[in-house]
């Protein structure tokens, strides 16, 4: 079969390449080897030739880049399972990082990450939600570049002290203020170094090393966690970027790319209806453009029953069940197994060892599998964190050194906004200060060739044009 061996049980268990995009789940409690599990998928897509991104939170996913240790513990197991081919091996990893301190800067623009993911960023009301799409809407009917942080600060504070720009459209000044306290909290948490250009291509992303290996995209988020909504909104934002941007591909012999997100309950903690939907969407349209979807989290239950019930493949490792809710997540992830005659799986889960897990994985006819106990066979690469000093090698070697890292600051908003003008007149309104109407926003860092061809392309009838710039998880109305 051609897949992922993920360790053998009472018999072996493979994850097909050809249902890799069918997404999954990989479930336990906090040191039962998530990480592990999600270690050694990622190197198994990287040899297939599928580059992978996975977010790093504790920083123990960095020891991709280098050879695995002679662990005991992995040895032993290896034997178990029959491997005499076990040997370390490194693998090519590329760092990123939003907040671009621990990898190349991963950023996007004020305007494609758009208003509904910025109002779960900003934790606004619904009233302060409904002022921030006035706010873009207005900045699109003007054609403002809304492309780093502080576009967005001087549109708000324009639209302040200027209340009568918006015509017929009610923006209470609360909300106005109340968003511009909100963006001095994140401005504190980094969020300029993500909010910016050039952003991020995500073709950069599916990347091979000459060998044929996929690249391994490693986001490091150790210090990106601590703010778990910016997290959040970074992981929705690149989701939805390659959706809109990698063509349909429908059933492929293996991925074009893999997603592995990592604590993955403060993707959907709190998250409204609207944007909920929104991702229900992606995630259930986003395979049939060849990607797949790894959602790694503590207790089944964080995962939604609408997103849950696309996730083909499960890796269950073991449970507690001491509260009431514990003893739910058991029973839950026991019923969204394909029953095994020979297991008790709701009891199995609480018994599971280290390095141990339930497994259900999608066949070739697309059915599921019966549920196995199995052992996860160990990694080649090293587990663990490493040293600052090779961290710095792995990224001097990156075939994308030095095309992230320079900002770019392009006349935007904040510029027209700042700037001392005469007093102009659009469309039968006239008041002073305002700003001119440049070209449609172009969401990379391009020539000026590039951008007005992207600009035409992109501004076919006002409304779509909006629509394809904020993108389907930053869209501008509730309905779309």
């Amino acid at each position: 079969m051609e897949g992922i061996f993920l360790g053998k049980g009472e018999t072996a268990v493979f994850l097909p390449f050809s249902r890799a995009n069918r997404h999954g789940l990989i479930a336990g409690a906090t040191g039962t080897g998530k990480t592990i599990t999600l270690q050694l998928l990622a190197e198994g897509f990287s040899r297939a030739g599928v580059p992978v991104v996975v977010t790093d939170v504790k920083g123990d996913l960095a020891g991709m880049a280098f050879p695995g240790a002679d662990k005991a513990p992995f040895l032993k197991r290896a034997q178990e399972l029959g491997l005499t081919s076990y040997g370390p091996q490194a693998f090519p990893v590329i760092f990123w990082d939003a907040l671009g301190e621990q990898g190349h800067p991963l950023r996007a623009t004020v305007s494609d990450v758009g208003p509904l993911l910025l109002s779960r960023l900003l934790e606004l009301s619904e009233a302060q939600e409904g002022a921030l799409n006035v706010a873009f809407r207005w900045a699109d009917e003007q054609g403002l570049l809304l492309l780093v942080f502080k576009d967005l600060q001087a549109l708000l504070q324009h639209l302040t002290t200027h209340r009568d720009a918006v015509a017929g459209m009610s923006v209470p000044s609360t909300s106005l203020g109340a968003i511009q306290r909100r963006l001095v909290v994140l401005q504190q948490q980094g969020v300029e170094r993500f909010l910016g250009e050039p952003m991020l291509d995500v073709h950069d992303l599916m990347l091979t090393a000459p060998d044929g290996r996929g690249a391994v995209n490693i986001l490091s988020c150790d210090r990106l966690f601590q703010y778990p909504r910016l997290y959040a909104t970074v992981l929705l934002w690149l989701l939805a970027e390659l959706y809109e941007n990698l063509p349909e591909v429908g059933d492929v012999p293996k991925p074009k790319q893999v997603l592995f997100f990592d604590e993955a309950h403060v993707i959907f903690e709190d998250a409204p209806r609207v944007l909920l939907e929104k991702i229900e969407q992606v995630v259930r349209l986003v395979r049939s453009k060849g990607v797949g979807v790894y959602f790694v989290t503590q207790n089944p239950l964080d995962v939604p029953d609408s997103i849950s019930a696309q996730l083909g493949h499960r890796v269950q490792h073991a449970l507690r069940a001491f509260t009431p809710r514990e003893q739910k997540a058991v029973k839950t992830a026991a019923e969204t197994f394909r029953p095994n005659p020979r297991l008790d799986t709701a009891a199995v889960i609480t018994q599971l060892g280290i390095g141990e897990a339930l497994v259900s994985v999608l066949q070739e006819d697309g059915t599921p599998s019966p549920v196995e106990r199995v052992k996860i066979a160990p990694p080649v690469s090293r587990v663990g964190a490493i040293s600052p000093e090779e961290r710095a090698k792995v990224r001097a070697a990156s075939p994308l050194a030095g095309k992230y890292e320079a900002s770019l600051d392009r006349e935007s908003a904040y510029e027209v906004l700042t700037k001392p003008q005469e007093t102009p007149v659009w469309g039968g309104w006239s008041w002073g200060g305002g700003p001119p109407r440049p070209s449609q926003p172009s969401r990379r860092g391009d020539t000026l060739a590039e951008a007005l061809l992207k600009s035409a392309a992109r501004s076919v009838g006002s409304s779509l044009g909006r629509q394809i710039v904020r993108g389907i998880l930053g869209s501008l109305l509730r309905g779309r």
